[in-house]
């Protein structure tokens, strides 16, 4: 009896082990793929952000190797590039805008404009009904014609940012209406660490 437990919990460790292994093969692909698009986009830049949706995760690359890594939400509606969607699109894109410089932590925006105003910020699960954003923003640019650049699918003009959130408590679960939220201590570092220009490459 002891053998045949001995073998089970054996056999059940190869597995997990073999899951693990799937998916750092699969993660270690898809950061290649990045990698690549960044060279392709963006010759002679060392850094650049990955936004991986079905992680919820945004990683600052330098090079190839992730400096910082941060959970963040994105669509709750799915990914997707069409205007009125609220999905978040795929492709590689850049920050064109940056703003909030000296905004305090939590700060509320308005067409890209501090109110004056700080939200409070929820830790729980609360959803509330405003999308607020909050502290820093980042707009991205989409560089892929047809993808994310274009008429009806264009990720400048559908204002897909980069921003704090009000809703901190469901960070790292898809929750925004298709940019990419991000708590409001890290959107503040993030944003200190990367430039206008940089590179934002965003997969499944």
């Amino acid at each position: 009896m002891n053998d045949m437990k001995l073998l089970f919990r054996n056999a059940r460790c190869t597995l997990l082990l073999g899951v693990v292994m799937s998916a750092q093969v699969v993660a270690g692909a898809n950061l290649n793929m990045a990698t690549s698009h960044a060279s392709r986009f963006g010759a002679g830049q060392d850094h650049y952000l990955v936004v991986s949706i079905s992680e919820q995760k945004l990683l600052l690359m330098r090079e190839s190797t992730p400096v910082r890594t941060y959970i963040v939400s994105t669509s709750k509606f799915g990914i997707g590039s069409e205007s009125g969607s609220n999905k978040t699109p795929l492709g590689m894109h850049k920050i064109c805008f940056k703003t909030g410089e000296g905004v305090p932590v939590g700060g509320i925006f308005k067409a890209r404009q501090f109110t004056g105003s700080t939200a409070t910020i929820h830790t729980d699960e609360t959803d509330v009904p405003q999308d607020l954003i909050t502290s820093r923003i980042m707009w991205l640019e989409g560089l892929e014609p047809g993808l994310n650049k274009g008429d009806g699918i264009d990720s400048y003009k559908r204002y897909i940012y980069i921003h704090g959130t009000n809703e901190e408590g469901l960070i790292g679960h898809p929750s925004s209406h298709g940019c990419v939220r991000m708590k409001n201590q890290e959107v503040v570092e993030l944003y200190s660490l990367v430039s206008q220009g940089t590179l934002v490459y965003i997969q499944h």
